[in-house]
């Protein structure tokens, strides 16, 4: 079998037996595509799934080393591309009879540590009354700063992604006590909605001008169709322009504020993964390294002998 035929056997298996998202699908495709390219022009030609099964870690390390100096690509997105081609071989192990333990004995690129960098809570609140009022100097209509003002609101107040914000269909109108979310790959979650984001989504679709069906997201566009998420992340570049907040107040910083907030306030790490629709703990984490620089910062600030 040629590798361009085991490259679409391992798309479609992707997307029907593991159920990857379609980003995720895309992402291992353009990898292996791209790690297939490389192995043609090493090789002289197009290799089979018997050749693949020949490679060793020396062909996989000098195409990780040829994206990082030629493509410019990421830490983030190497490491990426690493577990795209990890997950490959062992497709063509277990499905095409085509072993290589040898070229799955290299080194995943480490990704960087960062933390995720939230909203103060004063800020975060803040950044739902400044997408109510609307951009300064301009006759912004009712409807779209209350629209405005219930993403911040439900991306705050129930940790949602963007996305899945504006997954919300006109069948959770009104708003109930608990939202039904999908979020990655599939995963269906419970977000419980307090009351402040419940009275903010109902104030909007309240007075939306446009009829919502149950199947149809409720946030629109100023002409009627689904809100474009780029028109969202404005929303956020005039918000951080007006209160002097730096450039990581993006739509997502409002998630990171939601775990980060509940942390801080006594919430456990088990319920905010939950929450938050974490597939590991260990990903849920990374928020306690966040709360523990700030108790640091104030104990450097308020200790006597700091």
């Amino acid at each position: 079998m040629p590798a361009h035929e085991a490259l679409a056997e391992f798309t479609r298996w992707l997307a029907a037996e593991r159920r990857s998202s379609a980003k995720t699908v895309e992402a291992y495709q353009r990898d292996v595509a791209n790690f297939l390219g490389f192995m043609n022009q090493h090789l002289g030609g197009e290799p089979s799934v018997g050749e693949l099964a020949r490679l060793s870690r020396h062909d996989v390390i000098a195409w990780l080393a040829h994206r990082r100096s030629q493509d410019n690509l990421a830490a983030t997105s190497r490491a990426r591309a690493a577990s795209s081609i990890r997950a490959f071989f062992k497709f063509l192990d277990r499905r095409l009879d085509a072993p290589n333990a040898r070229a799955l004995m290299f080194e995943t690129p480490r990704r960087p540590h960062r933390l995720p960098r939230p909203l103060p809570e004063q800020s975060a609140q803040a950044a739902i009354k400044s997408a109510q009022t609307g951009a300064a100097g301009m006759d912004t209509p009712e409807w779209v700063c209350a629209r405005d003002a219930a993403l911040v609101a439900v991306m705050y107040g129930a940790g949602l992604r963007l996305s899945e914000a504006l997954s919300i269909t006109g069948a959770d109108v009104p708003a109930p006590e608990q939202l039904r979310i999908t979020g990655k790959g599939g995963k269906v979650r419970i977000a419980p909605l307090i009351k402040p984001v419940r009275q903010a989504l109902d104030a909007y679709t309240d007075i939306c001008p446009f009829l919502i069906n149950k199947s149809e997201s409720i946030f629109r566009g100023t002409r009627g169709g689904p809100l474009n998420p780029r028109i969202v992340q404005r929303l956020m570049e005039r918000v951080r322009h007006e209160l002097g907040l730096p450039e990581t107040a993006t739509p997502h910083a409002l998630r990171h504020s939601f775990a980060t907030h509940l942390l801080s306030n006594g919430g456990d790490l088990r319920s905010i993964q939950a929450l938050l629709g974490h597939a590991s703990l260990s990903t849920t984490q990374i928020y306690t390294g966040v709360d523990a620089a700030r108790l640091k910062a104030v104990h450097k600030e308020a200790h006597p002998r700091a």
